[in-house]
């Protein structure tokens, strides 16, 4: 019998033995590719399609998030209203989002109903109107977030990093504007449309308790459709911006003359998770910014009170990526802060990390993946990360070993190789 009044022994997560959940692997008619993954108890699933129908892609600014956002606003047998509703009546969630690269639509379900649903998305996706009433309610609100965004500082520093790192004509740098949105037009979202959506490359993923006869569903709906598998391996990285577009990589903007604190943003670019540095600057990151026990945290945080939290991360991008550092904080005290991190930065260079340090940063990171993947929504979702960034499962068990084994003068070789000021590009926003 279980004594309940002494404590379980603590185990640490560096000893636990990680597996990572296969997928199966289905073909639809018209050749595009599922990923499976049965698992759960409960009687709900998750199923995402994705679409190489990214801003990458785009004739003109907003054209690919608009066509996204309106895919569920009517067809020509159904409102947006009824489309709604019906997804409504069986207890379902449709969402849809663009990225840099991708959209998707997601669907999360009773597993006893995608017999009810999947006709509709299949009508979505070959039968969408964009009725014109939708797209200027869709430009209307879009402007009215807009306004009061960009009275906000962060969100002002969000964009002007990624304009500065990328530029303007990158799709990483694009952001949205008043005449972007006042510029769309129905008749360019029904070409991308139908060249990206109706006959687009397009993946699937699912995941949950699903039901026995979902291939055949999947394929007198999607399978019917002339979409087209998704080649990954096709993207070719834009070219970064030959000068930058300011004289330095040190720039202070002022939003809002009263503001009272502002939004620091320091970033540099950095390769991507095919580069062999990745998986050990991911350490080094945690170590510099990555959780809540991090360097910057203990010293600008804790320390100094500068700020409520500063988090630094790399960017999850198929492309190029980029080494991120983020935090708003007083605006008396926004310089002293540039400087602490700089002094972290320094240290990391100069010192080894200690291998209490070290240990509990290995706990975090591989706590952080248990948790990653406890339950299937969670488990597909980093496949589907794995098959959109063209890696495969060898992936998930070399960081793991990266992980419980990089020592500390392999992280300050890295610390002096990444971490240099110069490399940096630095943003204030008032």
């Amino acid at each position: 019998m279980l004594n309940r009044t002494i404590a379980p022994a603590i185990k640490n997560a560096v000893d636990f033995s990680f597996q990572l959940k296969q997928t199966e692997q289905w073909t639809l008619r018209n050749g595009v590719q599922v990923y499976a993954l049965p698992a759960g108890e409960e009687e709900v699933m998750q199923l995402e399609l994705v679409f190489k129908a990214g801003n990458c892609y785009e004739p003109a600014n907003m054209v690919a998030a608009a066509t996204n956002f309106l895919l569920k606003n009517g067809t020509s047998s159904r409102t947006a209203f009824e489309i709604n509703e019906h997804f409504d009546f069986y207890g379902s969630y449709l969402n849809r989002n663009c990225y840099n690269e991708t959209s998707n639509m997601t669907l999360h379900c009773l597993s006893r109903h995608v017999a009810a649903l999947l006709p509709v998305i299949a009508e979505l996706l070959s039968d969408a109107v964009f009725p014109q009433e939708e797209l200027d309610i869709f430009v209307q609100n879009s402007r009215q977030r807009l306004q009061v965004n960009l009275q906000k500082c962060d969100f002002v520093a969000n964009r002007e990093i990624d304009a500065l790192l990328y530029g303007i004509d990158h799709p990483y740098g694009r952001y949205s504007t008043f005449e972007a949105l006042d510029a769309l037009h129905r008749d360019q979202l029904l070409p991308f449309y139908k060249q990206y959506y109706q006959q687009g490359e397009c993946v699937l993923f699912v995941a949950g308790k699903l039901p026995a006869n979902l291939l055949s569903l999947l394929n007198d709906s999607i399978g019917q459709l002339p979409l087209r598998p998704a080649n990954i391996s096709r993207y070719q990285p834009q070219p970064l911006p030959a000068t930058l577009p300011v004289p330095d990589r040190h720039l202070r903007l002022v939003n809002d003359e009263k503001a009272v604190q502002g939004a620091i943003r320091m970033a540099r670019h950095f390769p991507n998770r095919h580069h062999p540095d990745f998986q050990g600057v991911a350490v080094l990151n945690t170590v510099l910014g990555g959780f809540f026990g991090s360097r910057l945290m203990a010293n600008i945080r804790e320390e100094k009170g500068y700020t409520y939290g500063i988090h630094s991360y790399l960017q999850n991008y198929q492309q190029q990526t980029a080494w991120m550092i983020s935090t708003e904080a007083g605006r008396d005290v926004c310089e002293a802060a540039i400087a602490e991190v700089y002094k972290e930065m320094a240290l990391l260079q100069q010192e080894l990390i200690d291998e209490e340090e070290l240990l509990l940063v290995r706990n975090y990171m591989l706590g952080s993946i248990l948790g990653d993947l406890d339950g299937p929504f969670q488990i597909i979702n980093r496949w589907k990360s794995y098959v959109l960034n063209g890696v495969d499962e060898q992936y998930f068990y070399n960081a793991i070993e990266n992980i419980k084994t990089i020592s500390a003068r392999r992280l300050q070789q890295l610390a002096q190789q990444y971490l240099q000021p110069e490399l940096f590009y630095e943003l204030v926003v008032y």
